[in-house]
């Protein structure tokens, strides 16, 4: 990754970080040729350098977006819910 292309990853986290409440999506979606493993690799750089900082908030909100980009790029694997799929079984027995 260029430094150049880390430095625009850093300046839209920054507008992440900015933006009023809700209105994330539309900050990503001005960006779109940005959304991609690196982006989501830099928001955990990010939030990891927050919370050793101390700066649980920023952290968390980082985490979750990195989170959410990664399910929708596929790169989080849907780990089904074996707890109630087996309560749901053993209540029919």
């Amino acid at each position: 990754m260029s430094e150049q292309r880390q430095q625009l990853y850093f300046n839209l986290i920054d507008e992440l970080l900015k933006c009023p409440n809700g209105q994330e999506p539309q900050v990503l979606e001005s960006k779109p040729e940005l959304i991609d493993s690196d982006f989501v690799q830099a928001m955990l750089q990010v939030a990891t350098m927050f919370a050793h900082e101390g700066n649980q908030d920023g952290a968390k909100f980082l985490f979750f977006v990195a989170r959410e980009l990664a399910k929708e790029l596929g790169l989080y694997p849907e780990v089904p819910n074996t707890d109630v799929e087996n309560t749901e079984v053993a209540n029919k027995e």
